[in-house]
């Protein structure tokens, strides 16, 4: 007698069917649109903003004053850039929030430790994101520039608050929610202290860390920005929010919206990378279910 073959679909598969299981459940399965690579339908809805964009400013008859057109912005883009005068505070402010990011980060992950590893601990971390994480993080700016002074420092410290807690939060859920299962069998093998939160707590978390990471980011790198446009220069020189209010004062239009620009095409890069790191890690590995291509 023929034995009946089996139709279940390879797990390399899997993700696959995942993906066009989730496109038909939005309602957008055969649509000329849904079958469209997904770059090419953001880069046709970017393109119709730029016309609408041209078209106001064509129609309103605006003042160059007070809005700047579609292509006086590429120009004053590309100069920025080819001149320096859009890299050199580009760097200063990515390097003030890789900064207070790896601090935030690693206190958060201490704070997080400690609170799984006492009562106490995770009395005192409870307060202090109950207290803290709420609070806008601009708001620690002037005791920032009364304790470090008009230096880098103060701004490293902003950044690091602002990342501080929506990381702790994300990493305390996640160490929260590791299988008991794991946990004995890592205390079996005479996992204790760090060790054990090393080798168990932090990859059975990652994907909390991960979207800790993604939190984290978005909450600095509004943070830097806000605060260099009220701190101003720091240091050798200025960051982008910097060069966005220098360039207001003058009436450089162009200017502003180049740096405003700048400001939304990292952002878009950055959450390109941690979505990246999410789909060679977590996504991979079974740890998360990856959503549609990007």
């Amino acid at each position: 007698m023929p034995s009946a073959t089996s139709t279940r679909p390879a797990p390399a598969d899997r993700s696959a069917t995942s993906a066009r299981g989730l496109s038909r459940a939005r309602g957008g399965a055969g649509t000329p649109w849904s079958r469209l690579p997904a770059w090419l339908r953001r880069s046709a809805l970017f393109g119709a903003l730029v016309a609408l964009w041209q078209l106001y400013v064509v129609l309103a008859d605006v003042s160059p004053l007070v809005f700047a057109a579609p292509w006086d912005v590429a120009v004053a883009f590309a100069q920025g850039w080819a001149g320096g005068d859009l890299a050199g505070p580009t760097l200063t402010t990515l390097r003030l929030l890789g900064t207070g990011m790896a601090i935030g980060t690693a206190l958060a992950v201490l704070l997080t430790a400690a609170a799984i590893a006492s009562t106490l601990g995770d009395d005192i971390l409870s307060l202090l994101t109950a207290m803290l994480n709420p609070l806008p993080s601009v708001a620690v700016l002037p005791l920032a520039m009364l304790w470090f002074g008009l230096s880098e420092s103060a701004l490293v410290f902003v950044v690091a608050n602002a990342v501080l807690w929506p990381m702790a939060v994300s990493i305390g859920t996640g160490f929260r929610t590791v299988p008991a299962t794991t946990l004995m069998v890592g205390r079996n093998l005479g996992l204790r202290g760090w060790r054990l939160v090393r080798d168990i707590y932090l990859p059975s978390a990652l994907p909390s860390i991960i979207a800790g990471l993604k939190t984290g980011w978005a909450f600095g790198w509004r943070t830097i920005i806000a605060a260099e446009l009220v701190f101003g220069v720091a240091g050798a020189r200025g960051g982008l929010g910097f060069f966005i209010n220098d360039a207001r004062f003058y009436l450089d239009i162009p200017g502003v919206f180049a740096g405003l620009v700048t400001i939304a095409v990292i952002g878009v890069a950055l959450d390109l990378v941690f979505t990246l790191i999410e789909r060679r890690t977590v996504v991979r590995w079974g740890m998360k279910q990856g959503g549609p291509a990007v």
